[in-house]
């Protein structure tokens, strides 16, 4: 099981990749007029990117929690009422 450090850094690392992704694919599809080769470089590298982040988002919802966590639900049940 992975530490709560390690996936806030893979939580991370994908909101990075996505973002970082869809930025170079607009600058990419905004540059196309000026240069066609740079333009849909630009574009492919930017969807490559992103994909790459919604991946390890995936990879870290299969995850699951980290040690000794609890889900909101878990602390419901032991809170004594």
């Amino acid at each position: 099981m992975p530490t709560e450090r390690t996936l806030a850094r893979l939580d991370a690392l994908a909101w990075i990749l996505i973002y970082g992704g869809l930025f170079a694919l607009v600058l990419g599809i905004a540059s196309h007029d000026q240069t066609v080769i740079g333009g849909w470089s630009l574009s492919v590298l930017g969807t490559l990117t992103a994909i790459a982040g919604v991946v390890l988002i995936v990879v870290r919802a299969r995850l699951g929690e980290p040690r000794g966590a609890q889900s909101p639900t878990d602390q419901d049940k032991e809170t004594p009422g």
